[in-house]
């Protein structure tokens, strides 16, 4: 699968059960690429999931849905391990260790917890769960048990990624040198696909206007009617500017759809009117989804097949995460048990 001196990447999710082309262009689709060229691990993280309420039957389902959407979008089990969080020994003993090395107001400064503790008592859920602000350790854990050379991620986690570095750095200087301080990688592609009802807006699976977000799953004549249905702007010139963020983001998902540079497409679309244009738009989406969805259709109940590929996955996770996470308990004065 990988030779020992391939540089590792290493990313993670939520397993959500479902992805939408944000997603897709900005996330998975861009670890694809290092497939060939690096030992990949790609984590579901399941443990992070329980931060907020959930439904334990629920969570056991998204996981299993979103190992087969990333399966079909490319992920092939033969080149990379895909892996469940629980699965792999290491991630919360780490997340332990390096806590204690954590700054509290470090955490409680991160915008992310800010965010979602401030949704939580909006939404009076009675109380915020102290697994909401070590959230950061705990993924800077899932990150330097396997001592990544390259994190990619959206820009929405360039923050704790930055935590993840001072606190490689900080165990380094406090024990001796350990982990290698990993490279931050963000997609251009990541922040610009949005909704398409509010394209002020990045897609977001929460937005409460569903018809602004397109899921990789959706069939065709749902995928067609949200694009028809977009939020366009002004005037009926198709080409991208800020003041035209509707025909902007639409142009953006074409785009990444066919390979098209935004350059072409407007010189193909100049002079025609918008119908014209979302109606080419969702041609493309809907090309662009069909293989994704014929590959997910072919596996996404067949269970012992998708249990084999966490298996084989954690096995591999496991190894790694092992000597990583022998080597911290050393340096960090545990002694070592008896076999």
């Amino acid at each position: 699968m990988s030779s020992p001196d391939q540089p590792v990447v290493l990313t993670c999710a939520q397993p959500t059960g479902q992805l939408h082309l944000g997603n897709y262009f900005g996330a998975v689709r861009n670890w694809t690429t290092f497939l060939d060229s690096h030992a990949c691990y790609f984590g579901i993280v399941d443990q992070h999931a329980i931060t907020l309420p959930y439904v334990p039957a629920e969570l056991r389902q998204s996981c299993y849905k979103t190992l087969a959407l990333y399966i079909a979008c490319g992920l092939e089990p033969e080149k990379c391990n895909l892996f469940l969080q629980s699965h792999v020994t290491g991630h919360t003993e780490l997340a332990w260790i390096l806590a204690c090395l954590c700054p509290l107001g470090q955490l409680e400064r991160m915008t992310q917890f800010k965010d979602k503790a401030a949704r939580q008592e909006e939404g009076g859920a009675g109380f915020i769960g102290s697994g909401l602000l070590y959230y950061p350790v705990l993924m800077a854990a899932d990150i330097l048990l396997y001592n990544a050379d390259v994190v990619p991620v959206g820009e929405d986690q360039r923050q704790h990624v930055e935590l993840t570095r001072d606190l490689a750095m900080k165990f380094n200087a406090t024990y001796s040198d350990t982990f290698k301080i990993p490279k931050v990688e963000i997609p251009k592609q990541a922040a610009r696909i949005k909704s398409l009802q509010d394209p002020t807006r990045k897609m977001s699976k929460s937005d409460p206007n569903q018809g602004g977000v397109i899921y990789l799953l959706d069939e065709p004549n749902i995928v067609t009617k949200k694009i028809k249905s977009a939020v366009t702007d002004s005037g009926s010139e198709v080409r991208a500017s800020e003041d035209k963020p509707g025909i902007t983001n639409l142009l953006h998902i074409m785009s990444a759809s066919t390979g098209r540079s935004i350059e072409d497409l407007e010189q193909e679309f100049a002079g025609s009117q918008y119908g014209v244009f979302k109606a080419a738009v969702a041609d493309a989406v809907v090309e662009m989804l069909t293989p994704i969805q014929e590959r997910y259709k072919a596996i996404a109940d067949d269970k012992k097949y998708l249990e084999g590929v966490f298996k084989s996955g954690a096995d591999a996770a496991q190894k790694r995460a092992f000597k990583m996470l022998s080597k911290v308990n050393r340096k960090a004065g545990f002694i070592e048990r008896a076999r």
